[in-house]
């Protein structure tokens, strides 16, 4: 089911995404909570493909994703364009940074080590792929202008549905599709042999892709 503040915003109209921010931009800034909300599964998703195991011991990535909308909603006046790619780079650089300021309190700063500070660029460069992984689930590789900005709505569209997953399916797709891990990898963090590893992430792939197909992105 989709949730209330999803339900109020898209029943208005058919508008994109695209128009909906303009229109939070130029006529009703107090739709903005909800606007956000369409973007938390995508950013939960990409917070959580950037967290290991040990990580999310120590940092929550919904903490991590409430913290970048909050952020977002009382920095948007300081949002300069007026895409929904510009508004998705927009969020996911607040949101690198919010995990690099984790990552620097909760784990480099008990190395004590100043030479290892968290890469700015390097994490920013591992979401994006996070994001492209997840945009290439059920796409050919293009790399086309117009294909890029298919495989980032189609990113926020699979994020939609792997919320609808169980734990353990988000788990594997997280863990196979968006940190690129072999299956090898992928069994020993689940505590799993690797064809069980496979199995379940083969029936993770089915699911996600009826639920896609079922919903027909519903976007």
């Amino acid at each position: 089911m989709l949730s209330q503040a999803e339900s109020s915003i898209r029943s208005e109209s058919s508008l994109s995404r695209t128009d909906l921010l303009e229109k939070v931009r130029r006529a009703d800034p107090q739709k903005l909570g909800g606007l956000l909300e369409l973007y938390r599964n995508y950013l939960s998703v990409l917070a959580t493909g950037q967290l290991d195991r040990k990580l999310r011991g120590r940092v929550s990535a919904s903490d991590l994703v409430q913290e970048t909308m909050m952020e977002a909603h009382r920095d948007f006046h300081q949002f300069r364009g007026s895409s929904e790619p510009e508004f998705i780079s927009w969020l996911r650089r607040i949101l690198v940074n919010n995990m690099a300021r984790a990552i620097e309190m909760h784990v480099l700063a008990e190395k004590r080590d100043v030479r290892r500070e968290v890469s700015i660029e390097r994490l920013n460069a591992a979401v994006e792929r996070s994001t492209i992984q997840l945009g290439l689930a059920f796409a050919g590789r293009e790399d086309s202008p117009s294909a890029k900005f298919e495989q980032h709505e189609r990113a926020i569209d699979l994020a939609n549905q792997m919320s609808r997953l169980s734990p353990e399916h988000r788990e594997v797709l997280v863990l196979r599709n968006l940190q690129s891990l072999p299956f090898k990898e992928v069994a020993a963090r689940m505590d799993r042999t690797i064809p069980a590893a496979k199995m379940l992430w083969m029936r993770a792939i089915k699911k996600l892709r009826e639920t896609y197909e079922e919903q027909g992105a519903n976007v």
